[in-house]
C-alpha cells in the first residue's frame, strides 16, 4: 500500500490510517522511530523504578544520620538524573520527528485526494463538508500529534503499571488496591462531568473555521468590498460569527470549570493517600522511613498511568472532534469522487463523443439535454449554440467532469489531449511560466516560443509588466480579465492538445480576439469545440450543435441543412 490514498471506511479510520502510514514509502523510517521510542520509553521507566529505590535509601540514610551512605546515594541520584535526562531528550526528539513525518505523509495524501478531478467543486456543491482547507491544514496537525501522544501515553502507562505494580505490592497490597479503586472511580466521574466537551469542541472547531474563512474572503475580495461599500454587511456577518464563537466557548468554560473542581481535588489527594496508608506501617516499625517517599512516588506514577481519562479529558474531547472532522472529510472526498452517474470513458486516441447523454437540472430534475448521441472526431471544429443557455453550461461541465445530474456516457481522449477553457479565467498565483506551461513541462518550450505565442495573442506587454517569465505574481491584481483569458488560451496553444473546449470566451474577449484565437488553434492543429453564439464568426466551424429549450438538439454542417436528433 502507498501513501497516495487513505482508507475511507468509517469504522477504525484512525487505526487504518496508522496502518497505511506504516505500509507507505516512508513506513521504514517511521517504524524505526517507533521502535526507538519504545526502547527509550522502557529505559525511562527503568530509570524511574531505579530512582524510587535510590530515593527510598536516600531518605532512609537521612533518617538514620548515615553520612557515608547519604553521599553515596546522592551520587547515585545524580547518575540516574543524568541518564534520565539523556533518555528523555532523545525520546522527545524521536516523538517530534515521527509526528512531523506522519503529518507530512497524511497532509500529502489528503491534498492528493482533495485535488482529484473536480473534487473541491463537488464538495462545495454537496454542501456537506465545510472548510476543507482548515481540516487539511490544522486538523491534520492536531490529529497526528495528539494520536501519537495518546498512543505513547497508553503504552507508557502500560509499562508504568507493570513496573510500579510490583513496587506497591512489595510495600503493601492495600496501597495497590487503593490506586486501582481511586483511578477507576476518578475516571468515571471525569467522563460523566466532561462528556459535553466532545460535542462542544466539535462545534467550536466548526465556528472558528467559518470565522477564519470569512476573514479570508474579506481579504481576497478587498477591492470589491471597498468599491461596493459592503463593509457594513460583512462587519455584521463577522460579528455574528464572533458572538457564536464566544457563546460556545462560554459553555466550554463552564464544563471545564466543573471538571477542574474534580480533577484538581483528585490530583491533590494523590499526594496524601500513600502517606495515610504507609505512615502507620512506619510508626509500627514495619517499614523504613524512605518507604514513605518511595510509596508516594510509585503511587503517583501508577495513578497517572491509570488516570489518563481524568488527566487528558480536555485533550480527548478536542481529539474526538478533530477525528470526526477528518474522517468526514475523507468520506466526503470519496463520495465526491464517485458523485456523477455519468460515465466518463477515456479513449487515448479516440474522439469526443456523447453516448445517449441526458442532462437534468439539479434543482428540479428538468431535462436540459435529451438523449444526445454524437461523435466529434479530430479536425471537426464545432460550435455549440442555441437559446438553451442552461443546457450549454450543463454540457460543458459534464464534459469537464463536474456535472452529476443525468445519465449516459461521455467518451474523451487522454487528459493530456483535451483542455478546457472556462468562461471566467483562472490563473493561480505563481510565475508567468507556470501559468503558461503544464506542471512538469516547464522545459518543453524555450522562451522564444513562449514570447511568439504571447505576441500572437496581443500579450507582448505582459512579460515586461510581470517582470519576466519567472517572477511570482498575483495575476488578479496585475492583469485585466480579458488578458487573463488570453493567457489561459496561450497555455492551450502551447500545450497543443488534440481538442480545445472553450466556453463563452466571447464574454471576456472581443469578436476580433475570438477570431484570432480560433485561427491560432486551427493553425496548431487543435480541434476547437466552442460553446457560444459565434454568429459574427463565419468560416471557422465545420459543424454546429444547436441545443433547444425543450431539451432537443440538432447537429449538422455549418450553414447547411442539419439532421434532427
Amino acid at each position: 500500500m502507498t501513501a497516495d490514498r487513505i482508507p475511507l471506511d468509517r469504522i477504525g479510520w484512525a487505526r487504518r490510517t496508522i496502518a497505511a502510514f506504516a505500509a507507505s514509502d516512508v513506513g521504514g523510517p517511521a517504524v524505526r522511530l517507533a521502535v526507538a521510542l519504545v526502547v527509550l520509553m522502557l529505559g525511562i521507566s527503568a530509570m524511574n523504578v531505579v530512582n524510587s529505590y535510590i530515593g527510598r535509601d536516600f531518605m532512609t540514610s537521612i533518617e538514620q544520620r548515615d553520612s557515608v551512605r547519604f553521599v553515596y546515594k546522592a551520587l547515585e541520584y545524580a547518575g540516574v538524573f543524568a541518564a534520565s535526562t539523556l533518555l528523555a531528550v532523545f525520546y522527545r526528539f524521536c516523538e517530534e520527528r515521527l509526528g512531523l513525518l506522519w503529518r507530512q505523509w497524511l497532509t500529502r495524501a489528503l491534498v492528493l485526494d482533495y485535488l482529484g478531478i473536480a473534487t473541491p467543486y463537488r464538495l462545495r456543491e454537496q454542501e456537506e463538508i465545510d472548510n476543507p482547507d482548515q481540516r487539511i491544514a490544522d486538523d491534520v496537525r492536531m490529529f497526528t500529534t495528539t494520536t501519537l501522544s495518546f498512543v505513547l501515553m497508553v503504552l507508557n502507562g502500560t509499562i508504568t503499571i507493570i513496573a510500579f505494580s510490583g513496587v506497591l505490592l512489595s510495600i503493601t497490597p492495600v496501597l495497590f488496591g487503593a490506586a486501582v479503586a481511586y483511578a477507576g472511580v476518578g475516571s468515571l466521574f471525569a467522563f460523566w462531568l466532561g462528556r459535553p466537551l466532545i460535542g462542544l469542541s466539535f462545534t467550536q472547531s466548526e465556528r472558528e473555521a467559518s470565522f477564519r474563512a470569512d476573514l479570508v474572503h474579506v481579504r481576497a475580495n478587498a477591492e470589491s468590498v471597498a468599491l461596493l461599500r459592503r463593509e457594513g454587511r460583512l462587519r455584521t456577518r463577522l460579528l455574528r460569527r464572533v458572538d457564536a464563537i464566544t457563546a460556545n466557548a462560554r459553555r466550554m468554560i463552564a464544563v471545564n470549570r466543573n471538571l477542574a473542581f474534580f480533577t484538581t481535588g483528585y490530583n491533590y489527594l494523590i499526594q496524601i493517600i500513600p502517606a495515610l496508608i504507609v505512615g502507620p506501617l512506619f510508626m509500627r516499625d514495619q517499614v523504613e522511613f524512605g518507604v514513605i517517599t518511595q510509596s508516594a512516588m510509585a503511587f503517583s506514577h501508577l495513578i497517572g498511568a491509570f488516570s489518563l481519562i481524568v488527566t487528558q479529558f480536555g485533550s480527548i474531547s478536542s481529539y474526538a472532534a478533530v477525528l470526526t472532522r477528518l474522517r468526514s472529510l475523507s468520506e466526503g472526498m470519496h463520495r465526491a469522487a464517485a458523485a456523477t452517474p455519468i460515465a466518463i470513458v477515456e479513449e487515448p486516441d479516440g474522439p469526443v463523443a456523447f453516448d445517449h447523454l441526458t442532462l437534468r437540472s439539479p434543482a428540479d430534475g428538468h431535462v436540459l439535454i435529451d438523449d444526445l448521441d454524437l461523435e466529434i472526431p479530430d479536425g471537426t471544429r464545432v460550435l455549440v449554440s442555441g437559446e438553451n443557455h442552461a443546457a450549454k453550461v450543463a454540457l460543458f461541465r459534464a464534459a469537464a467532469g463536474v456535472w452529476s445530474t443525468g445519465e449516459g456516457r461521455i467518451r474523451l481522449p487522454d487528459p493530456d489531449q483535451i483542455l478546457f477553457v472556462a468562461e471566467r479565467p483562472y490563473l493561480p498565483p505563481g510565475t508567468l511560466r507556470e501559468a503558461l506551461l503544464r506542471t512538469g513541462r516547464e522545459i518543453d518550450h524555450d522562451d522564444d516560443k513562449i514570447l511568439e505565442v504571447l505576441e500572437s495573442l496581443g500579450l507582448e506587454t505582459v512579460v515586461p509588466r510581470a517582470g519576466g517569465l519567472d517572477v511570482e505574481r498575483d495575476w488578479d491584481d496585475l492583469l485585466a480579465l480579458g488578458e487573463q483569458q488570453r493567457v489561459v488560451i496561450a497555455r492551450l496553444v502551447l500545450a497543443r492538445p488534440r481538442f480545445g473546449v472553450l466556453h463563452r470566451i466571447d464574454t471576456t474577449l472581443t469578436p476580433e480576439q475570438v477570431a484570432r484565437t480560433l485561427r491560432l488553434l486551427d493553425a496548431g492543429s487543435i480541434t476547437s469545440i466552442v460553446f457560444g453564439d459565434g454568429a459574427s464568426i463565419a468560416g471557422l466551424y465545420d459543424a454546429v450543435l444547436e441545443l433547444h429549450a425543450d431539451g432537443s438538439w440538432q447537429f449538422g454542417p455549418a450553414k447547411r441543412e442539419r439532421s434532427v436528433g
